[in-house]
């Protein structure tokens, strides 16, 4: 679970030879009482012994995080969900909600191709009357070079008997039509909440070159007149990219989330330039963080690190007042997902 390969490492190998891996050794095992940079055999079996309800509890609850954003579209049932996450970490949760998930519930509790799209509307409006986004992974199921405009019913409706007909036949549920993907993600932006999109770096079912968040230039520009919120998540080699993006159009967002982690060592570079182009409202924290508790501990360990190393170089540099980077820190640690998301004042 360290890697976002869907295979195990090639025998011999093991994927904690990776700067995640090295991270988790540096940081992770002081928190179980190890040393740092334990090996990897001492980690493991500590780890074991503790069990996995401690371990989370120790890593979630050293994180400083205040509030969590849960999405658990994918697997949710092996994962902790939103009152969970609470419980554990002592922390506010908050639920985002998977546009592809919501519809293959639709599917799969028995639907026509011509009662799919207001099934599917009126499910979502259900399942995200607490929700404090959605989100899509079209990029997983399609890529970003889809038709930016919104299909008709009808052309839904004739995408979702293919599709119906096959997932009977197959007892498989995924949606990846690109039409009945764009009628998901248009509902989305009726819908009125910011709208998350996974961008850039991902498991084996994405197709990388099809995942640069500036193929979505088309579908940005139309979606602007709606008043939505997207925020490009991850986005990992594509930063720069996204940066562009954030500072061209008011509603687009972005984070680095899931690059912080898998690059561990390195992720100070990838911090750096997530703040070189975009305005220091539009840039999010994120850990990604999907799994291990781990990757939520480091997510924001080595975040903070990134960031007090980014802009303490710029300060001692005299290029940034210390009063200024306290702020852009408060702004994209904090500030920026809290306006975004509608989220309360800080306890």
């Amino acid at each position: 679970m360290l890697t976002e390969s869907d295979w195990p490492a090639p025998p011999g190998t093991t994927h904690l030879d990776s700067q995640l891996g090295f991270a988790i050794r540096r940081w992770c095992a002081p928190l179980l009482g190890l040393e740092p940079h334990a090996s990897a055999e001492s980690y493991l079996e500590t780890r074991a012994a503790l069990g996995p309800s401690e371990v989370t509890r120790r890593l979630l609850t050293a994180t400083g995080i205040g509030d969590y954003l849960v999405e658990t579209g994918h697997k949710g049932d092996a994962i902790l969900g939103v009152e969970e996450m609470a419980k554990v970490s002592g922390q506010a949760a908050h639920e985002v909600v998977r546009l592809e998930s919501v519809m293959e519930d639709v599917a799969r509790a028995g639907v026509t191709a011509e009662e799919l799209p207001g099934r599917f509307r009126a499910l979502l409006a259900e399942r995200t009357v607490t929700a404090v986004g959605v989100k899509s992974i079209i990029a997983y199921r399609y890529g970003f070079d889809f038709d930016p405009e919104r299909p008709t019913d009808d052309e839904t409706v004739r995408a979702a008997g293919t599709w119906l007909r096959d997932a009977e036949a197959t007892g498989t549920y995924r949606v990846s039509d690109p039409v009945l993907l764009r009628f998901a993600l248009w509902t989305g932006v009726d819908r009125g909440l910011p709208i998350q999109l996974h961008a850039g770096y991902g498991d084996a079912d994405v197709e990388l070159h099809r995942c640069d968040p500036l193929l979505l230039t088309r579908f940005i520009k139309n979606v602007r007149p709606h008043g939505v919120d997207l925020l490009l998540l991850h986005c990992y080699p594509y930063q720069r990219g996204a940066g562009y993006l954030a500072q061209i159009f008011p509603h687009v967002y972005f984070d680095v989330g899931l690059g912080v982690n898998y690059t561990g060592a390195r992720s100070d570079a990838l911090i750096a330039e997530s703040l070189e182009l975009a305005p220091f409202s539009k840039v999010l924290f994120s850990s990604d963080a999907w799994g291990p508790p781990e990757l939520h501990y480091l997510g924001a360990l080595l975040w903070r690190r990134g960031m007090r190393r980014a802009l303490g170089r710029w300060v001692d540099d005299g290029d940034w007042h210390p009063d200024e980077a306290a702020r852009v820190v408060r702004l994209t640690g904090r500030d920026n997902a809290r306006r975004v998301y509608g989220l309360t004042e800080a306890r």
